[in-house]
């Protein structure tokens, strides 16, 4: 008998260890915190504030993952949500439909333009996403710069546990039906683990891609109708630094920096728990922001490394 030489899986690559290091970690962490706070962090309160905390990054994290699913990045999404807040704000003022609406409009325009610019002028997710970033900051710093955009005296009212709740569960249940249960979700890995192979699988690659991004889009606009009845106004430094949050998140959840056939949805909800609970117990011991940032760095950095999918490449579309 010839023998057959077996190809030897590196230990970080086998599935069952991808699958369960973000659950461990997510496990690693709240005993962390739980030990190193005393419980503190988990009482009734923090656990609000933790939760109520969340709900925006939940929200712009499905987009996200959806662009990231198919090996794209997206940048805009603090910038975006600054401006659909604003629009939402302004607009609560005559009607918070109407706010609503034209707030999901303007996240899906945005997110239209970056979709046009990535696979009608062939220009990188990542330069045109970093390229509107910019532009739709100063936009925000624009419209904000005498004053904060104000909505209407009553919008606060609409922040309660459990409209906010529901209102993020609602978009993470259809999502997930989306993703899982309709031909959408294997498209956007099949483009993420390779594009040529998706056109001859007959994946109609660039009208699915110019869609994602508007739908990122508009789920940004939902994301920044739950920013606005928090805050109840819109100042110019309004979504700064989601982006980097969603990303983190992703990644903590496990999911490849270039997306394909090994992501999965829970990548998500695990994700921005994780993040969350890290930011928070860092804080609650004192950690200085220049630190915390120093610890995200490293913590970014070596969950990239292990859940990078080498087999297709560190490519970004």
């Amino acid at each position: 008998m010839e023998n057959v030489n077996k190809v030897k899986v590196p230990f970080m690559e086998r599935p069952i260890i991808r699958n369960v290091m973000p659950f461990a970690g997510f496990l690693f962490i709240v005993v962390l915190f739980a030990i190193l706070t005393k419980g503190q962090l988990y009482t009734v309160g923090n656990l609000k504030l933790l939760l109520s905390q969340s709900y925006v990054l939940l929200i712009a994290c499905v987009g996200v993952f959806m662009v990231m699913t198919m090996g794209g990045l997206d940048f805009s999404q603090g910038s975006m949500l600054g401006l659909c807040s604003v629009v939402v704000c302004y607009l609560s003022n005559y009607n918070i439909f109407l706010a609503i609406l034209f707030g999901v409009l303007t996240g899906g325009l945005i997110g239209l333009i970056n979709g046009f610019f990535n696979v009608k002028r062939k220009i990188t997710s990542f330069i045109v996403t970093i390229c509107n970033m910019y532009l739709i900051r100063g936009i925000v710093a624009y419209t904000t710069t005498k004053t904060p955009v104000y909505g209407v005296s009553n919008i606060t009212s609409y922040n309660t546990l459990g409209f906010n709740l529901t209102f993020t569960l609602l978009i993470l249940v259809v999502a997930f039906i989306v993703f899982q249960y309709t031909g959408l979700g294997n498209r956007l890995k099949a483009i993420g683990a390779g594009e040529t192979a998706a056109r001859f699988a007959g994946v109609r690659v660039e009208s699915t891609k110019i869609l994602v991004y508007t739908a990122a889009g508009m789920i940004t606009g939902l994301a920044a109708f739950i920013n606005s009845i928090k805050v109840g106004s819109v100042t110019s430094t309004a979504g700064n630094q989601l982006e980097t949050q969603i990303m983190i998140a992703l990644v903590l959840g496990g999911m490849p920096v270039n997306g394909g056939a090994k992501v999965k949805f829970y990548n998500i909800i695990l994700g921005a728990l994780t993040y969350k609970i890290l930011t928070a117990g860092l804080v609650m011991l004192g950690i200085e922001p220049k630190t915390q940032q120093l610890i995200m760095g490293l913590v970014f950095l070596i969950m990239v490394a292990v859940f990078a999918d080498r087999e297709t490449g560190m490519i970004v579309k």
